[in-house]
């Protein structure tokens, strides 16, 4: 039969048949590069509407979630615990995050809030909320160092908190319309974001100020990164396209279109050599950063893919739909040996 969630665009089987490795069919070469194909691990489903993000526990025990029913889920992989549903946001969960050092999870919400839980959450633990900003909080982010977070609103304004005693430290503004996204860059001094005034921004901490604008979108821009070196940033937009920039000579790098519909969430593989989209359109792409080209489509969700993470070690990631599930993947690049 059929595994229809797969599509190796480059390869001459364009559908993973059971039982068939399509990478050494197809005439491929480079085992050691890519490894082998992506495979579906684990699915889960507990929420009652679009999940809208998904980041993994460092520890690798946990995936958490938040989704547009107000709910931040904390799912464990070991079949014998439960789930843990925390319900204290009066509206949709737009993002979460997680702390690396720390563990500490933050949440952010339609509500206009940002709440922080404890490491060893619970669904009878509270949570600590901090009224963030006069709209929604459309993402927030935790700096490498563990140290500080970000928050992104509706209310166009990014704002940056000092997680000792929750103090707010300063407010970057300069979007003229929500903004999407905000990331710290890997040595926490820099910060990009993206909003739906089309732009891709790079911003100073230090100095605390806009480094440069990037104009190339030509719609809303929903998600935005930078890449393991730092030297890099990746964004994308409604207008279904992704884009790479150069932050050291403000240069557009490289430009990839082939979803069909609005692109709503990026993540570069810890390696930096792989970027995974998710797409209105149902799909998730995957893309080698090196060669330019598109390496994967997956299919596995019936609803708008709104959030892709990869694990910290890169071994696994995780797509976020509106059709309410959450799937985990196993990447596979590096996992194969040549063939006999």
């Amino acid at each position: 039969p059929e595994l229809s969630w797969l599509r190796r665009e480059e390869s001459d089987f364009p559908v993973l048949v059971s039982g068939a490795n399509p990478a050494r069919d197809s005439g491929r070469t480079d085992w050691q590069k890519m490894g082998d194909d992506p495979t579906l691990e684990r699915s889960f489903r507990g929420h009652q509407d679009a999940v809208r993000s998904v980041v993994f526990n460092p520890n690798m025990k946990q995936l958490l979630s938040g989704a547009d029913d107000g709910d931040l889920m904390v799912w464990n992989f070991k079949p014998t615990l439960r789930s843990i549903r925390c319900s204290d946001h009066q509206g949709p969960v737009l993002s979460v995050a997680i702390a690396q050092e720390k563990g500490i999870i933050a949440s952010g919400s339609k509500d206009r809030t940002v709440r922080l839980w404890a490491p060893h959450i619970s669904s009878k633990g509270k949570s600590t909320v901090i009224k963030a900003h006069t709209g929604g909080v459309r993402c927030v982010a935790f700096s490498p160092d563990s140290t500080s977070l970000l928050s992104a609103s509706d209310d166009k304004t990014i704002k940056l908190w000092s997680l000792a005693g929750q103090k707010f430290k300063q407010t970057l503004t300069g979007h003229s319309n929500w903004v999407q996204a905000a990331r710290f860059a890997p040595a926490g001094d820099l910060v990009v974001s993206a909003g739906d005034d089309k732009t891709v921004r790079l911003w100073d901490l230090h100095n605390r100020q806009l480094l440069h604008t990037f104009y190339d979108h030509t719609a809303p821009v929903n998600d935005c990164c930078f890449h393991p070196d730092g030297l890099c940033v990746a964004a994308c937009s409604s207008d279904n396209t992704i884009k790479i920039w150069d932050t050291r000579m403000n240069q557009l790098l490289q430009h990839y279109s082939a979803h069909l519909s609005s692109v709503n969430s990026i993540a570069i593989h810890p390696s930096g050599d792989f970027l995974m989209s998710g797409s209105s359109d149902m799909t998730t792409k995957i893309w080698d950063l090196r060669e330019g080209h598109l390496c994967y489509t997956l299919h596995g969700h019936k609803g708008a893919v709104n959030s892709v993470c990869y694990s910290p070690d890169g071994d696994y990631f995780s797509t976020a739909s509106s059709d309410s599930h959450l799937l985990v993947w196993k990447t596979n690049f590096d996992s194969a040996s040549p063939p006999e």
